[in-house]
């Protein structure tokens, strides 16, 4: 345990051990947009008038790319979170994904509030909340 616990970033505090964990299930679910059409269908939960989903193998794939993205972004602020740039561009991350799932709820109505689509809004919004109280703490700014 003690090998594993070695990897985390060296930082006070659980954010930066936060950055990681979401960095890591973000990464998990890029790959799953990958490989599989109905994950981004399960997120993306709206329905046309015909019943289809609004996702497609193309939207997935993109998804899963967008996703990674932010990943990484948030990977890298996990072990140089005492940056502001870093610790800016994780925080705008959260900020863009929490814009983007509630436009595609409220907005555009490919996503309603259930099941899988959940998930994404409560990380995004606590995310987003967390970095914005601490950003002080880590930055001295």
């Amino acid at each position: 345990m003690d090998q594993l616990v070695s990897y985390l970033p060296p930082f006070d505090g659980l954010l930066p051990k936060w950055l990681v964990l979401v960095s890591v299930v973000s990464a998990a679910n890029s790959v799953q947009a990958y490989f599989s059409e109905s994950y981004t269908a399960q997120l993306y939960n709206g329905r046309l008038a015909d019943g289809r989903p609004h996702t497609n193998a193309h939207s997935s794939r993109l998804f899963g790319t967008w996703t990674f993205l932010s990943a990484a972004v948030r990977l890298s602020a996990a072990y140089n979170i005492t940056t502001a740039a870093s610790y800016d561009l994780a925080m705008y991350t959260f900020g863009i994904a929490l814009l983007h799932f509630v436009a595609e709820w409220l907005a555009f109505g490919s996503a309603q509030l259930k099941g899988r689509f959940v998930s994404p809004l409560i990380v995004a919004s606590s995310s987003l909340a967390w970095m914005l109280t601490q950003r002080e703490a880590y930055l001295g700014a």
